[in-house]
């Protein structure tokens, strides 16, 4: 399973869902960093180095980043979901259909079908 850093935004209840389907999620609570208003920059570097996927629903910083710096462990944007379950099964199958994260951005919307929705390094994501 993935490898994952969920950004201080990203809702709980979706990380833990997604440790429940096997998937080693740290969150940025988790490493002291919560509450200090760290750039998105410093967010994707320090996953970058512990080979992580960033979890982010803060999608047009991060697809910028990617843009930027395609030279990272993953990035996955997504529109805030109240169904969290949903949600990260739709993380979850978007992940299992990559076979590897490396430098990949991964949109993962509501209303999308089960396979999720992909988008890969050079594609346009707008």
């Amino acid at each position: 399973m993935a490898r994952l850093y969920s950004n201080e935004n990203f809702p709980l209840p979706v990380v833990e869902r997604l440790r429940a389907l096997g998937h080693d999620v740290l969150t940025i609570q988790e490493t002291g960093n919560a509450d200090q208003a760290l750039p998105d920059k410093e967010v994707l570097a320090f996953a970058t180095r512990e080979q992580r996927a960033v979890l982010t629903l803060n999608r047009l910083h991060f697809i910028r980043l990617h843009r930027a710096q395609p030279a990272h462990a993953g990035i996955i944007v997504c529109r805030f979901d109240p169904d969290f379950e949903a949600q990260a099964e739709r993380i979850h199958k978007a992940i299992a259909a990559q076979a590897k994260l490396v430098g990949q951005l991964l949109r993962v919307n509501r209303g999308q079908d089960a396979s999720g929705v992909v988008t890969g390094v050079g594609q346009p994501i707008d």
